[in-house]
Order: structure tokens, then sequence, then C-alpha cells
């Protein structure tokens, strides 16, 4: 009888007649997307792989949280092991086995991320260009947003009350043009002349233009508040904003732009506020590499306790890895915006179970 009464709520479970009902037509058009942009891949000669959840390391950014479990031998040996947060690590490997344009749609896992945006496991596009400069990926991201927005019959990008327009090309903007249109901040005044932080002229920065800064707020800390409160809210809106050029304490796995020492090949594209896609021109110096994993997973321990293992099978293979250049995009998100869904699980065929 209680269930009865649940039935046509908006309580009722995912899996109900009706409530499936309602969601149906919306995954549908995922699926039409995904085959689009599967199509569209497979069309320019790139080849699908298959990356494995289970790794050695989940990835090692400072802020991204993983969800660990153990592999038991039949012996009963067990060996730690993790959900990946991105295929990225994988990926590189089959770059280095020889491969040269990949992509997959990997599941990955994100713990201490649930919402209206976000999902403890979700979908990401990711695909990889050898010997192709990161700017060939702006174009691409061009592509997939028109060509995903015909195939979902769209017209429009929305969340909320805004939107963006898909079929325009996106406004290029580099990061320290962003942080002096949007906070009034010169934010490369702020890093050395090697790219290192020098915390205390963006703490000035930053209370000058009204954002609180913590006294154990590290310069990456204050970085992303600022991006948060002053940045993204500012950007995609009306219009798909590519935001290029990031400090390089700001891209772990990008390496320096050449005759720019103080940013990286990184670019972020977002839309009615929201990331959608994440690419880098790919570092390939194994040391450098380590030195960076080393310095994000200290900063881990500080803030949460915790840090992960560096996947030293990853670091081996980096030098036999080409020049390459990457990207990771949100594919729920990018459904959820073109269908105007309110969050993302109303998107997703089965959404991941919610913590009680």
């Amino acid at each position: 009888m209680a269930h009865k009464q649940r039935v046509g709520c908006l309580t009722d479970p995912w899996w109900t007649p009706s409530r499936h009902q309602d969601r149906r037509a919306r995954l549908l058009a995922r699926n039409r997307v995904k085959s689009a942009l599967r199509a569209h891949f497979e069309g320019q000669g790139f080849i699908e792989v298959e990356a494995a959840a289970l790794q050695v390391s989940p990835g090692n950014e400072t802020h991204l949280h993983a969800f660990a479990t153990n592999a038991v031998s039949p012996d009963g040996q067990a060996r730690p092991l993790y959900l990946h947060t991105s295929p990225e690590f994988a990926l590189k490997k089959v770059l280095a086995a020889g491969e040269r344009k990949i992509f997959d749609f990997a599941r990955v896992f994100r713990n201490r991320e649930s919402g209206v945006r976000h999902a403890a496991e979700f979908v990401m596009l990711e695909w990889y260009r050898v010997e192709e400069d990161y700017t060939a990926l702006m174009d691409d991201c061009e592509a997939i947003l028109t060509l995903a927005t015909g195939a979902a019959g769209a017209t429009m990008l929305r969340h909320g009350a805004r939107t963006a327009d898909p079929f325009e090309a996106p406004e290029r903007l580099t990061v320290a043009d962003a942080f002096a249109r949007h906070a009034g901040i010169d934010l490369l005044a702020t890093l050395d002349d090697a790219g290192g932080a020098r915390r205390e002229p963006l703490v000035q920065a930053a209370t000058a233009a009204g954002v609180r800064v913590a006294d154990d707020d590290g310069w990456s800390d204050i970085f992303s508040r600022l991006m948060a409160e002053k940045i993204e809210p500012a950007i995609g809106n009306g219009r798909v904003t590519i935001l290029c050029d990031y400090p390089l304490p700001e891209a772990a796995l990008a390496r320096p732009k050449p005759g720019q020492p103080k940013v990286a090949e990184r670019f972020e594209m977002f839309a009615c506020g929201l990331e959608l896609a994440n690419a880098f021109g790919e570092l390939r110096d194994p040391d450098e590499q380590r030195r960076r994993f080393e310095a994000d997973m200290e900063e881990k321990a500080r803030l949460y306790g915790e840090r992960y293992p560096i996947d030293e099978d990853f670091l081996a293979a980096l030098p036999l890895m080409p020049e390459a250049s990457g990207a990771a995009l949100g594919f729920d998100r990018l459904v959820m915006l073109l269908l105007g869904a309110p969050r993302i699980e109303d998107i997703q065929w089965t959404p991941a179970a919610q913590p009680a």
C-alpha cells in the first residue's frame, strides 16, 4: 500500500514505470548524442578504447576523492586498488603503446561528489591526438557542441535561467584576461618568473576584490575561490567560453607553454557557468610529473589527511608517449545542458546510489 501511495510523486524511484516514462525521452536523446559523437570520432580515424576502471592509483589531483577497494587473490592476499577518477593514466599508456588517435566513453568515479551538477559515477568522454597542438582540441569541442545539439534536437544550452548558443563560435579567453576583466586582478603578477606561486600578492588582490582569504589558504586555494566566485559565474553565458592558458600551478598534467613559462597548455570549456571540458598539451617529462604528483599529494595530506599512490607504470610510460594533446568532457553534464534538465541524474539511465 505504501508503494502505491508513492506512485506519481517526485519521490518515486527512477525504476518505477511512471517515473521512467517521464524520463525516457531525455534518455533516448542521450543515446542519440552518444551515437553521433561516436560516429564523429570514428569518421576522423579515431579508435575507441576501453580503460579499466580498477587502477593502482585513481589519479593524483589534490581535490579529487576516490573510491578504494581491495583485490583479493585466490590465496587470500589483499592488494589495494581504486576506481579511477579519470581514464587519463590508462589512455596515455595506450598512446605509449603506439596508438595515435583514441577516444573512450569512460565510466569514472568520484567520492564526495553529489548534487545538481555532480554525481559519484558519471561518463567522461576523453580523447587524444598525437603530434597535434592543443588548439586542435578547441576545434574538436566546437564540433562536438554542434553535433550534440543537432542529435539532441536542441537549439540552446540551458541551466536554470542561463543559456548559451552552441552554434556560435566560443569566445577564447586567457585566464589572465578573465581575471583582469572580471576580478580586476593581474594574475600573472602573483607568479614568479618560473611560474611559481607567490601567495601574498594574491592574498592582497583577492582581498581587494572582496573575496575572503583564510589564514591557512595556499595560492591554489585562493585561485580556486576566485574562480568560483568571480570568474565561472561570469563566463559561458550567452556564448560558450574556452578559458585557456592556465597558470602553471593549476596544470599538473600539462606542459608549459613555449615562450610563456608562467602558463601551461591547458584550457577548460564553460557554458552557462558550468565547466564542460578540460584539456592539455600533455606533459611527457616523468621527473617533472613525479615532482608535481608528490607536491599535490603533500597538499592533499595537509587538507584531507590522505594521499594516493603514484602509478609507477604511468611514469615509466611517459617517455614512450609521443607529443600529444588530450581532452576530457563531462558527457552527462553536456546532455544535461542540451536538454535543460534540472539535475544530472535526470539524464542518467540508472543514477548512482546515494549515501543514506
